[in-house]
C-alpha cells in the first residue's frame, strides 16, 4: 500500500477501535435521558475521524456542480441518521463505505501496477556522443543520426542500429518476454530495452517523439479514453440514477409521513434506500475490469487501444491473417535437404556455388551451413553466374553446380526431380547429381496449435496472401488455416475483406493480423486490426486497434482470452451490483429489512464487485510468471 492508502487504513482501525468501544458501553450502560447527547457526541466524534474526507468531497461537489455522486448519498443518508438518532448506524455506514473505498484504492493500484511498469521504459536521460565527449542530454534533444552510448544497467533512449559493441537487451518491458535478446553491430534496437552487460553505442534512426517507447506511451495513456459499449452504460446509467434515487427518496420519506403522521420511520426507510442506491459498486468495478484487462494485456506484450477493443476482441469470430511475417517467418531458410543421408556433403558444395552472392536464396544456403558447423570454402573459387538458371563455381579440379533443373538439363547431369514445396537448389559435383536443397518461407511453430484453438473455439479463420496458389496451399494445409485466397495485391486484400465484411451478421466480429508493413489498409478496414510484432513500425501502431509487440501468433489467443474474461467479469458485476440492489431497495421500501441490510448492498456489493474486478489482473500475472517459468524450465 502507498502512504495514502496506509494513512486510510489507519483512520479506519481507530474508528473501528472507537466504534466497538462505544457500542460496547452504551449496550451496557444506561446512559441518563437528559445526557442523551453523550451518545450523540461520541459517534460524532467516530463520524469524524472516519469520514471528513468524504463529508469534505461532498461540500466540494456540491459548489462544484456535481451534487449527485456517492459522497452526496453517503452524506445525506449518514447525517439523516443521526438527525432520527440512529446513530451506531449513521457512523457504521460511514465506516464500512471507508473500508470499501480501500478495497478499491488497492485494487486500482494493483491494476495500474503492470501498466506503470510499462510507463518505466521512457528514460530521462541519454548519452550523445559530441566531438569526442558524452554529453548528458534530455532524449528529445538528441537528433537522428547522432551517437548515443548506453551502459550497462541503462535503457535505450531512442530507435537506433547498434553502430559499435554487442551486448544483451531485456525486452520484457516491451514484448513481455524475459529471455534477453543478443544485439550485435548492424542490429536494430528499440527505445526502452535496457542494456544488461556491456557498453553499446546507437546511431539513432528517428527523433524520440517518434521512439518506439513513445509511441507505446501514447497508446496507454489514450486508451482509456476509448471506453467500451459497458462502461458507457455505466456512465450514463449513473448520471441519470442518482438523482432519480434521491428523488424517489425524498418521495418515500414525505408522502407516506404525510398519510401516517410516523416521520422518523419513514424518514429511516427513505435514509436505508439512499445507503442502498449508492451507485459505487457499478461506478468503480466495471471501468476497473476493462482497465484491469488492458493492464493484463499489456503484461504480456499485447497494447490495447481501449476498453471497446477489448469488447470487440471478446466477440471476435472471425479471424483474418496475412502469410508473410504472420503465419510464416518471413525470411527465406533451408527447410530439407533431399536425401538426409548426404546433408553435410550437399550444404558443402552448394556453399561453395553461393559463396560468392548476395542472393536471398544463396545467403538462406551458407546461413544453413554456417549453422550446421561448415564452413563456406570462398578461396581460388572460381564463380560463374547462368541467368535464370543458377551458378557454377569451379576450384582445384571440382566443378559444382547450384541451380534449377534447368541447370541440371543444360550440362546433362541426371537428376531426380523433387516435389516439396519450396525453391530447390539442384546440386551436382563434377557431373554427379548429389541431391537437392528445399528453401522455403518456414512457417511459424505455433501456427498450427493456434489455428487448432481458433477451430475448437469456433472462430473461421481466413488466410489472405499475395503469394501464388502452390506457396498459399503449403501453407494453409501446414497451419491448418480454414479458408485462403492467394496471388492478392494490397488492393485484392482490401477487396477480400470487404466481402467477408458484408456477409457477417450484424453481431459477428472480423479481426485482421497482419505485420504491419504493409497490411496498414486492410488494418485499418477490419472490425478489430491486429499488428504483430509491430514495434517501430509507425504505419501498424498507428493503423491497428491491437498491438503486439512480439511477432508470437498465440499472443492472439491469449489477448482474446483476457478480452472475454474481462467482458464476463464485467457482466457479472452489473448483474450482481442491479440484482442485490434491487432487491434491498424493495425491502427497504417495504421497511423489511434493517440499516445493517443496506450497508452490505452498498458496501459489501462494492468489495466483492472490486475484488471480482480484481480478477482479471491477478490473471494476467499468473499469465506472465507463467511464461517465465516454462522459459526457466526450457
Amino acid at each position: 500500500m502507498n502512504a495514502r492508502q496506509k494513512s486510510r487504513l489507519a483512520r479506519i482501525i481507530v474508528a473501528a477501535a472507537l466504534f466497538a468501544a462505544a457500542y460496547a458501553v452504551f449496550a451496557t450502560v444506561d446512559v441518563p435521558e437528559k445526557l442523551w447527547y453523550i451518545e450523540l457526541l461520541a459517534y460524532i466524534a467516530i463520524y469524524i475521524v472516519a469520514a471528513y474526507d468524504v463529508v469534505f468531497k461532498a461540500v466540494r461537489g456540491i459548489f462544484g456542480g456535481q451534487v449527485f455522486d456517492e459522497n452526496f448519498l453517503m452524506v445525506v443518508a449518514t447525517v439523516g441518521a443521526f438527525c432520527v438518532r440512529e446513530y451506531p448506524e449513521a457512523a457504521a455506514v460511514m465506516l464500512f463505505y471507508q473500508v470499501g473505498e480501500l478495497f478499491q484504492s488497492i485494487a486500482v493500484g494493483k491494476s495500474r501496477k503492470s501498466i506503470a511498469e510499462l510507463m518505466d521504459i521512457r528514460p530521462d536521460v541519454a548519452t550523445v556522443i559530441r566531438g569526442g565527449e558524452r554529453i548528458a542530454v534530455s532524449p528529445d534533444e538528441v537528433s537522428v543520426g547522432e551517437i548515443i552510448e548506453v551502459r550497462a544497467g541503462e535503457k535505450i533512449a531512442l530507435d537506433g542500429v547498434v553502430s559499435k559493441g554487442a551486448g544483451l537487451l531485456n525486452t520484457a518491458a516491451l514484448t513481455g518476454e524475459s529471455a534477453p535478446v543478443a544485439v550485435c553491430e548492424g542490429d536494430e534496437v528499440k527505445s526502452g530495452s535496457i542494456n544488461t552487460n556491456s557498453v553499446i553505442e546507437i546511431t539513432a534512426t528517428k527523433p524520440f517523439a517518434e521512439s518506439t517507447a513513445s509511441k507505446i506511451l501514447e497508446l496507454v495513456e489514450n486508451a482509456s479514453s476509448k471506453k467500451a459499449k459497458a462502461e458507457n452504460f455505466i456512465t450514463r446509467f449513473a448520471k441519470f440514477y442518482t438523482p432519480a434515487v434521491v428523488g424517489l427518496a425524498v418521495i418515500l420519506a414525505v408522502v407516506p409521513s404525510l398519510v401516517t403522521g410516523e416521520w422518523q420511520e419513514w424518514v429511516h426507510r427513505a435514509l436505508m434506500f439512499l445507503v442502498v442506491s449508492c451507485p459505487c459498486a457499478l461506478v468503480i468495478s466495471v471501468p476497473l475490469a476493462f482497465f484491469g484487462g488492458i493492464g493484463a494485456a499489456s503484461s504480456r506484450g499485447v497494447l490495447v487501444k481501449g476498453g471497446n477493443y477489448l469488447e470487440l476482441l471478446a466477440r471476435t469470430d472471425t479471424v483474418v491473417f496475412d502469410k508473410t511475417g504472420t503465419l510464416t517467418h518471413g525470411k527465406f531458410e533451408v527447410t530439407d535437404v533431399v536425401p538426409e543421408t548426404a546433408r553435410g556433403r550437399i550444404l558443402k558444395a552448394a556453399a561453395l556455388a553461393e559463396s560468392g552472392s548476395n542472393h536471398p536464396v544463396a545467403q538462406s544456403v551458407l546461413a544453413a551451413t554456417k549453422a550446421e558447423g561448415i564452413a563456406a570454402e570462398s578461396e581460388d573459387v572460381s564463380i560463374r553466374e547462368i541467368a535464370g538458371k543458377g551458378v557454377m563455381a569451379t576450384r582445384a579440379n571440382t566443378v559444382v553446380l547450384a541451380g534449377n533443373a534447368e541447370l541440371m538439363k543444360e550440362y546433362g547431369v541426371d537428376f531426380v526431380a523433387c516435389d516439396k514445396f519450396g525453391t530447390h537448389v539442384y546440386v551436382a559435383e563434377n557431373g554427379v547429381f548429389l541431391g537437392v536443397i528445399i528453401i522455403a518461407d518456414k512457417v511459424k511453430d505455433e501456427a498450427k496449435g493456434v489455428m487448432d484453438a481458433f477451430r475448437r473455439d469456433g472462430v473461421r479463420t481466413v488466410m489472405l496472401t499475395g503469394d501464388n496458389e502452390r506457396a498459399a496451399k503449403a501453407v494453409a494445409e501446414q497451419t491448418g488455416v480454414g479458408e485462403y485466397a492467394a496471388s492478392l495485391l494490397p488492393a485484392d486484400k482490401v477487396e477480400k475483406l470487404e466481402n467477408i465484411l458484408a456477409q457477417k451478421s450484424k453481431k459477428s466480429v472480423v479481426a485482421f493480423v497482419g505485420d504491419g508493413i504493409n497490411d496498414a489498409p486492410v488494418l485499418s478496414r477490419a472490425d478489430i486490426g491486429i499488428a504483430m510484432g509491430a514495434l517501430g513500425s509507425d504505419s501498424a501502431i498507428e493503423a491497428a486497434d491491437v498491438v503486439l509487440m512480439h511477432d508470437t501468433l498465440g499472443a492472439i489467443a491469449e489477448a482474446k482470452t483476457i478480452a472475454k474474461k474481462t467482458m464476463r467479469i464485467a457482466f457479472e458485476n452489473i448483474v450482481f451490483a442491479l440484482l442485490v440492489k434491487a432487491v434491498v431497495l424493495v425491502l427497504s421500501a417495504l421497511g423489511i429489512t434493517s440499516m445493517w441490510l443496506a450497508i452490505f448492498a452498498d458496501v459489501g456489493v462494492t468489495v466483492l464487485a472490486v475484488l471480482n474486478a480484481v480478477r482479471i489482473i491477478a490473471f494476467g500475472f499468473r499469465g506472465r510468471k507463467g511464461k517465465k517459468r516454462q522459459k526457466n524450465e526450457k
